[in-house]
């Protein structure tokens, strides 16, 4: 029988580090052995979100809605990547996506 997808959310502080994120992508790597297809959603580093936010309001205290989002976003995407690539090194067969890159079937 097929096993059921799993879907494992990190939160900042959960992949604050290279060294946390390493561990997370541990825990990932032990359901994907269990047979489960795992989908893993992260949040920046903790602490990039507000950092990314600082930048933006120190560049354009009226800024643009869409630049906003494609700065504050980038946190995610970096730890999305770096997730990735983690858990292929652990031979673990992973791809970072944004949200809009997700194929969805209505």
């Amino acid at each position: 029988a097929r096993m059921p997808v799993l879907v494992m959310k990190f939160g900042g502080t959960s992949v604050a580090t290279l060294d946390r994120i390493s561990r997370a992508a541990k825990r990932v790597g032990v359901e994907v052995a269990k047979g489960y297809d795992v989908i893993v959603i992260v949040s920046a580093m903790s602490g990039k979100t507000n950092e990314l936010v600082g930048w933006v309001n120190e560049t354009s205290p009226m800024y643009d809605a869409r630049e906003y989002d494609a700065v504050v976003s980038s946190g995610e995407n970096v730890t999305a990547g770096l997730m990735a690539l983690t858990l292929q090194e652990m031979d673990v067969p992973a791809r970072s996506w944004q949200g809009w890159q997700v194929p969805v079937k209505k």
